[in-house]
């Protein structure tokens, strides 16, 4: 399974999460999400989460 797999698999929701704990955490800009996943989120195009 590959990344972009994982993520519909768990849900773009979650990988959003998870971006902005490390994000916050870290202070790593490579951390923060980018502007399409925060616009699929918001627009319930979360993927299969299952």
């Amino acid at each position: 399974m590959g990344p972009l797999e994982l993520a519909d698999f768990i849900g773009l929701d979650v990988c959003l999460s998870i971006m902005k704990v490390l994000h916050a955490g870290l202070g790593d800009n490579k951390y923060a999400p980018c502007p399409l996943l925060v616009q699929y989120v918001d627009a319930g195009r979360l993927g299969r989460k299952r």
